[in-house]
């Protein structure tokens, strides 16, 4: 009999207890109704955390030789229109491109921000378009010409002097986009009037002092994006009252690979910032412009999404609802007890 009675011990499912035999109405709509609100909640809780993916990140030596950095711009200069401004690019290699016209474009802009035509421009010097004359204003471009053939421009620069200064009266400015393919090296590209004749822009400005290079940056990137990264420069805006200056953007350029949960390869880059602003003097020989100085890091970040195991979803599924049913079963228990316990003395009372 000792024999029998341990192992009727270790029955894993004894007997229901009274009480959960026993149907009553507090225990099926406040426990039983409530419970399974609970259940299901969790049961979509966590189905949802496990088809969400997470990110790992990893790093190691960049390795990668001989491949160009692409480097996306789209820029907005208020104040400058698009025949004075230009690219130019300079790396650690010595090459030094100016003018660059390989995937870059510009849109002229009116005062009100609103793009004048649709032309789209292949390079960042505009082409020149004949110029509409009005009657009122004939004597006065005589004058200028005889003043700019006096200082020995020829009859295309002075064209380009009198387009500026009519676009800068009427208050033009101009959106630069476009991708650069540089050298995969530290170097720098900054967008300026530099690539005018130094006597032209005199003529045109009057000094470095009133050339205004404010800019909206509406996107700069070196590569495509990926989920969740975030380009510091974006939506940076830099205006400029009564003064001109250097903007100079040091620029931390970190390679990144994205490997997505279907196994694609996404090459790109990230990057850290800092800004520098040089104001410009009255006796300054340089001229203003927006200076973007990039280096690159040697540690290549690898970020990789995943998805939870099957088997970590099944576990934690067991464990958020087996303990949501034995709760509510304690909380059964509790409920029909204090039930009892409160309607019992007035069942001894009727029978006495």
């Amino acid at each position: 009999m000792g024999v029998k009675q341990a192992l009727k011990s270790l029955d894993a499912f004894p007997r229901a207890e009274e009480h959960l035999l026993q149907k009553t109405q507090s225990g099926a709509l406040v426990v039983s109704i409530v419970g399974l609100v609970i259940m299901a909640a969790l049961f979509f809780h966590e189905l949802t955390y496990y088809l969400t993916t997470y990110t790992v990140h990893q790093m190691s030596v960049d390795l990668k030789r001989g491949e160009t950095l692409p480097i996306h711009i789209n820029m907005t200069f208020p104040s400058l229109p698009c025949d004075v401004l230009s690219v130019d690019a300079i790396d650690m290699s010595g090459k030094h491109e100016v003018d660059l016209d390989t995937n870059i474009w510009k849109l002229r802009l009116n005062s009100l921000g609103q793009i004048v035509g649709t032309e789209y421009l292949s390079d960042l010097v505009e082409k020149e378009h004949a110029a509409h004359k009005h009657d009122d204003e004939k004597e006065h471009h005589d004058d200028s010409d005889k003043k700019l053939h006096a200082l020995g421009f020829d009859q295309e620069a002075e064209n380009m002097i009198k387009k500026v200064k009519q676009a800068l009266a009427n208050g033009e400015g101009c959106r630069v986009y476009g991708v650069l393919d540089v050298q995969r090296v530290a170097g720098n590209f900054h967008i300026s009037v530099h690539g005018l004749n130094i006597y032209v822009a005199q003529m045109i400005f009057g000094g470095a002092t009133h050339v205004n290079v404010s800019h909206m940056i509406h996107d700069l990137s070196f590569g495509p994006k990926y989920p969740g990264l975030h380009n510091p420069l974006d939506g940076t805006v830099r205006i400029l009252h009564d003064t001109s200056g250097t903007f100079k953007y040091y620029i931390k350029i970190v390679p990144t690979e994205y490997r997505y949960i279907s196994k694609e390869v996404l090459p790109t880059n990230q990057f850290s910032v800092s800004e520098y602003f040089s104001p410009m003097h009255e006796f300054d020989r340089t001229w203003p412009a927006v200076y973007f100085l990039y280096d690159l890091s040697p540690i290549t970040v690898t970020i990789k999404e995943e998805r939870r195991s099957f088997l970590h979803f099944i576990t934690r599924l067991c464990a958020v609802l087996g303990g949501t049913f034995a709760l509510t079963g304690m909380l059964d228990r509790w409920m029909f007890r204090l039930i009892e316990g409160l309607t019992k003395p007035s069942h001894k009372g009727v029978l006495r």
